[in-house]
């Protein structure tokens, strides 16, 4: 995003929203900082600019600027998945389409959120790691547009430094990789300069439990009260 010196009035009605924090006034001129902004078009879309300053430049409509609108925006469409905002397919969607069956767990990184954003260097980071285990990657994710083939974990070159305000990730272990795969990810995420909420997707246990949960508790990573619990009410489409 933009904002038109010659229209801008420096009324500062814009840079509270901000999710980024990258829009500021410095001796009577408000600007947006390029390499901070992700171009999720909050500050546009809210219309609080009285002179119509802030605007859309045609840049952000082409690579590598164009993978954060489609990070941001969940008005952006991924061309690799045909979604919007952060383009992948949600882990709740599991009752109908049979994503984890028992006996897997389904796991989702989400990198960014709340309120810091994340660089594609946070994410291959993680996915170098992950890359190196018996992990069955998401494909159907629009961050393997961005990645390097064959699949080594790396961001290609050019995208490497660009930020997005959340990305996902997203895979499938075994039950019995439980433990290897969080103590491997721990010090990693640990290392990592932005936010990372980590998702498992589990099936009761046929007496009702989570078993997982004294799993998790026993790695140090305690299980929130947020979670999703879907109550099978869609019809399945595959034998579960």
């Amino acid at each position: 995003m933009r904002i038109d010196t010659e229209k801008c009035i420096a009324c500062r009605e814009c840079i509270d929203f901000c999710p980024m924090n990258s829009i500021a006034e410095k001796d009577g001129v408000v600007a947006i900082d390029q390499d901070e902004c992700v171009e999720c078009g909050v500050c546009l879309h809210v219309g609080v600019c009285p002179t119509d300053a802030i605007f859309r430049p045609e840049e952000v409509n082409r690579y590598p600027r164009a993978l954060r609108a489609e990070f941001s925006d969940p008005g952006v469409w991924h061309p690799s998945t045909k979604q919007g905002g952060r383009g992948t397919e949600e882990m709740k969607t599991n009752d109908v389409t049979g994503r984890f069956r028992r006996g897997e767990f389904g796991m989702a990184l989400e990198f960014g959120r709340p309120g810091t954003g994340a660089r594609m260097t946070d994410l291959e980071k993680v996915l170098q790691v992950l890359v190196t285990m018996e992990v069955e990657l998401e494909t159907n994710n629009a961050v393997f547009a961005f990645l390097e083939e064959p699949l080594t974990g790396k961001v290609k070159a050019e995208f490497r430094n660009e930020k997005v305000l959340s990305a996902i990730l997203e895979f499938k272990i075994r039950e019995d990789q439980l433990e290897q795969v969080v103590r491997q990810l721990q010090p990693v995420l640990a290392d990592l300069d932005t936010v990372v909420s980590w998702g498992l997707a589990t099936r009761f246990a046929k007496d009702g439990t989570l078993p997982v949960r004294s799993r998790l508790e026993a790695l140090g990573v305690p299980a929130r009260p947020n979670a999703k619990i879907n109550m099978g009410m869609g019809r399945p489409i595959v034998e579960l």
